[in-house]
């Protein structure tokens, strides 16, 4: 039988291609864009309606608050006026007209804040949403864990999604006042002191170059790297934490926490850079703002110690002046958390390209990366399957072509490394970058068995009935499949069906794996693709499962290692390496050994699969 060959690489390490260094956008208009693009669909598609009548709810309040300060200025600068000019009727008839405005103004205030985060929670809600529909869907979850670019998407779906949401509405709002603000006092500012104006547009926009050029760039790439280093900290403590067993046994601490301290070690020494322009920022902020307490008055000294203005309209210019500042000076005084606002843009925007991906990108990717063909069909079969693994150019299987009929039972042998879990990942679409064509019946069909099962939060119902949320059977019948897959016992010995355990510490590994075997008789798939997932159980509990899924009928594709597993398949798939491969038949086949962990040879075969040998 004619072999296979490959002029691939034969190592799994081979390294991919160099990827373009992630960085944050700078503060500019690539940053505007990158918040345009996650922003816009909220307020264009299902839920614009409530969006755009939120906002405008919000102008409304702002506009009602800002017209409320304007007039509590007035009546600060007629407060102090009657003071000075010792007129009591004067005086008391502004402190009632300031309790009037007080009585307005203090509920307006409570109720815009209200709103404004009740909006920002719904953003929230329906972009977290927006971004779990990309995650889930496509299987993108399994594709981001072997993009080196896309670090922590769990960290970037919970917190950064939450901080955009919120920032945005935070600082689209304050924009907004800023305008209101600078229209209604610097009308005020312009009736006392034209000359004050001028200097104040001056002295702003000194200002907000100044922070831009200066502190920009360098603020934003340090928050970007801050938000970095924290989750690869936090994900090393939760690697401890999922794997604590398994380090124990090791005794492993040494080393974990060696791997602990160097995220850590890394989370303060940026922090560490970002605190020192940080400090930077904030001397200049701080004389920024404490210079606007001097400057008006120096200006409008002269007019008030000649008598030409009143020492009241004089604490009204301050009062405006002050407000007109903090509005054109809106960057300057939040540059810190602005620059924290963009760098996690960016972090958003990396993963909507990748989840979210527009057509045209999609199309430019796959021509860049040439993908395994699938296809629906009425059974399972390979045509001119070419493999390689995500990140690497190696040859794990060249041009494979095989057909399994309804009842086949195909063992996958050969030696450690050749592939024949990336074969499995292939087939149930994990892996796509290769060439050739898999088709394959209805997904509903088919059923995966991995070595180590997976057991979620929940009952024992839910883990039985897995991934399907809720089941047909009764009580009495999915105590019967327990039966059959040798756990009789466990229902009563958990509290039932809708007991909720920590299975996973619960369950030994052999029983973790027969509770997977029951979900296969709950599911009755047609084919069902097999990882070694018997590799925890004794020879008497794996015959009998492996016997009652061919009593079944069931299409069966296996990965195992033990001789007598071969009697329940009809057919085998040796893999030699370096791409190469050959069929046999199960009842001409032969293991090498006795030993049930060894690799397999075979003998004089007798192929009855329907197979197209691919030449070398």
């Amino acid at each position: 039988m004619n072999k296979p060959t490959s002029t691939a690489a034969a190592h799994d390490d081979t390294p991919a291609p160099p990827k373009k260094r992630v960085r944050a956008a700078p503060l500019s208009l690539a940053a505007w864009k990158q918040f345009i693009s996650v922003a816009k669909p909220y307020w264009l598609e299902d839920q614009k309606k409530k969006a755009w009548f939120l906002l405008l709810l919000l102008i409304a309040l702002m506009l009602v608050e800002t017209q409320l300060a304007v007039m509590l200025n007035d009546q600060t600068g007629e407060l102090t006026s009657a003071l000075a000019g010792k007129n009591r009727d004067r005086f008391w008839n502004a402190v009632r007209e300031c309790l009037l405005i007080l009585a307005f103004a203090v509920p307006v205030y409570a109720f815009y804040y209200y709103m404004r985060d009740l909006f920002a929670n719904q953003w929230r809600r329906w972009l977290t949403g927006r971004f779990l529909d990309g995650y889930l869907k496509g299987r993108k979850y399994y594709e981001l864990g072997s993009d080196a670019d896309i670090d922590n998407p769990d960290q970037r779906i919970s917190e950064d999604v939450n901080t955009f949401t919120g920032k945005s509405i935070h600082f689209l709002l304050i924009f907004l006042g800023s305008i209101m603000q600078l229209v209604a006092f610097s009308a005020v500012l312009w009736s006392i002191s034209h000359l004050l104006v001028g200097v104040l547009a001056v002295y702003a926009l000194v200002g907000t170059v100044i922070a831009l050029w200066v502190f920009g760039t360098p603020l934003i790439h340090l928050n970007f790297w801050q938000l970095r280093r924290e989750a690869d900290f936090r994900f090393s403590l939760m690697r401890v934490r999922e794997n604590a067993e398994s380090i124990a046994f090791y005794r492993g601490e040494a080393q974990e926490r060696a791997h602990i301290d160097n995220k850590l070690d890394k989370v303060i020494q940026n922090f560490s850079r970002l605190i020192r322009k940080q400090r930077s920022l904030n001397f200049f902020q701080r004389t920024f703002s404490q210079l606007t307490l001097v400057l008006p008055f120096v200006i409008l000294a002269d007019g008030v110690l000649s008598g030409e203005l009143e020492v009241g309209r004089a604490v009204q210019a301050a009062g405006a002046f002050t407000a007109v500042l903090s509005a054109v000076g809106i960057i300057v005084d939040n540059f810190e958390s602005l620059s924290r606002f963009v760098a996690g843009i960016g972090r958003l925007q990396a993963m909507a390209d990748l989840m979210l991906p527009r057509p045209d990108a999609q199309s430019a990717n796959e021509d860049h990366h040439p993908r395994i063909e699938r296809r629906p069909g009425q059974h399972l079969a390979l045509e001119a399957v070419t493999l390689h693994p995500p990140q690497s150019e190696r040859v794990l299987i060249k041009e494979l072509t095989m057909k399994l009929k309804p009842g086949d039972a195909l063992l996958i042998t050969g030696d450690s490394g050749c592939g024949k879990s990336s074969l499995l990942r292939a087939i149930a679409g994990l892996w796509h970058k290769g060439s050739g064509v898999i088709h394959h019946p209805p997904i509903e069909d088919c059923f995966f068995l991995p070595q180590q099962p997976y057991l979620q939060q929940g009952s024992l119902r839910s883990q039985l009935i897995y991934p399907s949320a809720e089941s047909s059977l009764s009580d009495a019948e999915l105590l019967e499949i327990l039966n059959q897959v040798h756990l009789p016992y466990l229902a009563e010995r958990v509290g039932g069906l809708d007991a909720v355990q920590e299975w996973d510490k619960l369950l030994s590994v052999g029983e973790q794996q027969r509770l997977a075997f029951g979900r296969v008789l709950v599911h009755a798939p047609s084919i069902v693709i097999l990882d070694e997932a018997t590799s925890a159980l004794d020879c008497r509990n794996e015959a009998s499962l492996y016997g009652r899924l061919r009593a079944c009928g069931t299409t069966l594709i296996s990965i195992a290692h033990r001789p007598a597993v071969l009697r329940h398949h009809t057919h085998v798939l040796h893999l030699t390496g370096d791409g190469a491969w050959e069929i046999h038949e199960a009842s001409g086949y032969r293991f090498a050994e006795a030993d049930a962990m060894t690799d397999a040879e075979p003998v004089t075969p007798k192929p009855s699969l329907k197979v197209v040998v691919a030449a070398g």
